[in-house]
């Protein structure tokens, strides 16, 4: 998911040609090309690995999408694009029909994680909005949409009280293991279009 060093050297020892990633090299505008950015350069070049990294419009696309992806598999149904970065629409809102503890069952079987639920909403689930990564601070929008669960990967601490005294349930369920998922599927569709192979390297941070 991410182009760190363990990631980049990875790549390299199998050989790959191409290192597809949520979470690329550069971040707000050129960098200096000095320390571990430069290891990690130079370690691409020396493994002639080319890198792409494809971030928010991975999160969002509407087929291979972390969003998209997730929700399919989470048995969110009739779900439509919601909240708003700089003019994108970055999660989907759908249906869902359960209660809290089933929903985060379910989210544990899909993530393989076990999430830290803020029950701030109703035990009995029918709206749900899922934005993958680090959205905690999407609570009152994603409240105002509608929606009395929301998931997602990470929060700061004060999003309990945006929670709770907005009455949100709130899931989060891990930045890493809401957006794996974008990856698989995108390389799952290379290898139907050009007939590629591919693995992925499974590196968690536990965040």
């Amino acid at each position: 998911m991410d182009a760190s060093q363990a990631s980049i050297d990875a790549a390299a020892r199998t050989g790959a040609h191409l290192l597809l990633v949520h979470h690329g090299l550069f971040w707000g505008g050129g960098t200096p090309v000095v320390g571990r950015q430069w290891r990690r350069l130079k370690s691409l070049l020396d493994a002639d690995v080319a890198v792409y990294s494809s971030h928010i419009p991975l999160d969002c696309h509407p087929d291979v999408g972390n969003n998209a992806v997730l929700a399919r598999a989470l048995g969110i149904m009739d779900s439509v694009p919601t909240g708003d970065f700089k003019g994108v629409a970055i999660g989907l809102l759908g249906a869902f029909d359960g209660t809290l503890s089933e929903f985060t069952s379910k989210v544990t079987e899909v993530t393989g994680t076990q999430p830290k639920v803020i029950a701030g909403g109703p035990e009995k689930v029918s709206r749900v909005c899922v934005v993958t990564g680090g959205a905690g601070s999407m609570i009152d929008e994603v409240r105002r949409a509608g929606a009395d669960t929301f998931l997602t990967g990470e929060g700061n601490h004060h999003s309990y009280f945006d929670a709770t005294e907005g009455g949100l349930n709130v899931v989060y369920a891990g930045h890493y293991a809401t957006e794996t998922f974008g990856v698989k599927a995108l390389a799952t569709h290379l290898q139907r279009e050009f007939d590629v192979t591919w693995d992925f390297f499974d590196h968690p941070t536990g965040l």
